[in-house]
C-alpha cells in the first residue's frame, strides 16, 4: 500500500453529503430533475453552488439540515460539457447503472425493464438530496433550495422519494442500521472500527492519493477535484416474506432471532455476533467499541459470524479472502422509505417499503461494482461457490445458506428474493468549485 504523505482534505470544497454522518433521527428526500434547456441547467448549477453545504460546515444555515447535488452522465451532457471532458469520467459512470444491470445482479424482477419510471433512463439529469432532523426542518431545507430550480422552465422535477430514519435507527427488516463506516484521512471524522487504519482520502474523494498511490482526476482537473461518485438505488424489501422465512425455519422464538443474527452477522439491536455470539446484547449500543472487531484470529471459519453473512460479505475486515478488503471499502448509507409493516405480520401488504441506498467513493468499479458482483452475488471469494448474500443477493428461490456449526452445519434452503431493485443511478457529486464551473460553461 502507498506510504504517500498525509494530505488534508479541502473540506470547504467537498459537499457535506459525501462525508458527514447523519443526525438521528432524520428525514430526507430525493428529487430528480430533467434539463431541457442548457442555459437553465447551467443557472441551476450556479444557484445550487450557493445552497449546497460543505463538509467544513459542521452546522449549516439550517442547523443539521443540508442539501447535496449530483449529476448523471446524461445530466453533464445536457449542460453541454465538452466530450473530451466527459470521456475522462469513469467508464462505468458513462454507461450508467441500467447498462450495468447484469454485472450488478439486477436481473429478473430487478431488471431495468421493471424499474420505476424514470429511474435508469436518459431523462434523469440531476439528483438533489435534502436531509434534516425532522420533517419540518426538511421542508425548510427544500424551501431554501427551491429558488435554485424554480423559475427555470427549462428544468423540470420528474420524481421524488421521501425517506426517513426511525429513532431506533432500524431498517425495514428490523435491524439496527448505519453502524459501520470507515475513517477517511483528513476528514476529521472517526471511523466506527478502532482496529481499522484510516483509509486514504483518494478512496472516496477525487484529487487525492488512494490506497494504491494513484490519484483519480478528470479533465479539466477542477471538474473532478473534491468530487465523488455516488450510486443511488431504490431497494424494495419484502419484510413479510423475510419474517415468514425465519419463522418457518426456526424451532422457536429464540432460534428465530439466532437465525436472523446468523444471516445478518448482527443481532437486531446491532450487537455483532463477533462480540456477543450467543445472545443479543442491546447494551453494546452504548459501547464506543461495539464495531471494533476482526475475524481472522478468533473466527476464521465463521463459526461465530458466518462467512456468508451480510455484514461479513460487505466488509470481510481482516478475514482471509480473495482480494484485499481495504481496496473495496465503501461509504454506505441507507435511508428508509415507506410505512413499516406492523410487528408480527408475516405477509406483505402490497405497500412500497424499503431502503434508498447510497454508495460514496472514488472507484465505482473496484468499490461498489466489485462488492456487489463478487461479494454479494457470489461466494467464490471465501470458497462458497456461487452462493449469494442471504439478504440482498439476487436469488431466484433456489439458493441456500450455510451456517457453520459443530458437529453438523446448518443449511437454509430455497432462499426467496427478499430485496428487489426498483431503480437507480450512477451520479457524480462535484466539489463546490466544480459546481460553479459547470454554471459558468458557455457554448
Amino acid at each position: 500500500m502507498s506510504d504517500a504523505t498525509h494530505v488534508e482534505l479541502e473540506l470547504d470544497d467537498v459537499q457535506r453529503g459525501v462525508l458527514s454522518p447523519r443526525p438521528t433521527p432524520y428525514a430526507a428526500t430525493y428529487i430528480l430533475f430533467r434539463i431541457d434547456d442548457r442555459d437553465h441547467g447551467r443557472e441551476l448549477m450556479r444557484r445550487a453552488s450557493a445552497v449546497v453545504t460543505s463538509a467544513a460546515d459542521t452546522i449549516s444555515p439550517l442547523g443539521e439540515a443540508w442539501v447535496s447535488v449530483a449529476l448523471t452522465y446524461h445530466g453533464l451532457k445536457a449542460l453541454g460539457v465538452r466530450q473530451d471532458w466527459l470521456d475522462s469520467f469513469a467508464w462505468e459512470f458513462r454507461q450508467g447503472m441500467a447498462a450495468r444491470a447484469t454485472v450488478l445482479g439486477d436481473v429478473g424482477e430487478s431488471s431495468p425493464a421493471n424499474w420505476e419510471s424514470p429511474l435508469g433512463t436518459p431523462d434523469v439529469h440531476v439528483v438533489l438530496v435534502a436531509l434534516a432532523p425532522d420533517g419540518a426542518q426538511l421542508e425548510a431545507a427544500i424551501d431554501r433550495a427551491r429558488p435554485a430550480y424554480e423559475a427555470l422552465p427549462g428544468v423540470t422535477a420528474i420524481w421524488r422519494q421521501n425517506c426517513h430514519a426511525l429513532p431506533t435507527e432500524t431498517e425495514p427488516f428490523g435491524y439496527r442500521d448505519g453502524i459501520s463506516h470507515p475513517a477517511v484521512e483528513g476528514s476529521g471524522i472517526a471511523g466506527s472500527n478502532t482496529l481499522e487504519r484510516p483509509l486514504k482520502a483518494g478512496e472516496f474523494v477525487l484529487g487525492y492519493p488512494d490506497e494504491l498511490g494513484g490519484i483519480q482526476t478528470l479533465q479539466p482537473e477542477v471538474l473532478g477535484r473534491n468530487g465523488s461518485y455516488v450510486a443511488f438505488r431504490k431497494l424494495h424489501q419484502r419484510v413479510g416474506a423475510f419474517r415468514r422465512y425465519l419463522r418457518d425455519n426456526a424451532t422457536g422464538p429464540e432460534d428465530e432471532e439466532l437465525l436472523a443474527a446468523k444471516i445478518m452477522g448482527r443481532w437486531r439491536s446491532g450487537a455483532p455476533l463477533a462480540l456477543s455470539p450467543s445472545h443479543d446484547d442491546p447494551g453494546l449500543d452504548a459501547d464506543p467499541y461495539r464495531n471494533s472487531f476482526l475475524y481472522q484470529q478468533d473466527d476464521p471459519a465463521g463459526f461465530i459470524t458466518p462467512c456468508g453473512s451480510h455484514i461479513r460479505r460487505g466488509n470481510p475486515r481482516d478475514a482471509a479472502v480473495a482480494g484485499v478488503p481495504r481496496l473495496h471499502r465503501m461509504i454506505r448509507r441507507g435511508t428508509v422509505y415507506g410505512p413499516p409493516l406492523p410487528e408480527g405480520v408475516l405477509e406483505d401488504d402490497g405497500a412500497d417499503r424499503g431502503l434508498m441506498f447510497a454508495f460514496v467513493g472514488a472507484h465505482l468499479g473496484r468499490q461498489f461494482e466489485f462488492v456487489q458482483s463478487e461479494w454479494m452475488n457470489d461466494g467464490v471469494f471465501f470458497g462458497a461457490g456461487d452462493a449469494k448474500d442471504p439478504v440482498v443477493g439476487s436469488g431466484d428461490g433456489s439458493g441456500d445458506y450455510t451456517i457453520p456449526r459443530r458437529p453438523v452445519r446448518r443449511r437454509l434452503l430455497a432462499l426467496p428474493q427478499f430485496v428487489v431493485t426498483r431503480g437507480g443511478e450512477y451520479c457524480f457529486m462535484p466539489g463546490l468549485t466544480a459546481l460553479r464551473r459547470l454554471g459558468e460553461l458557455s457554448d
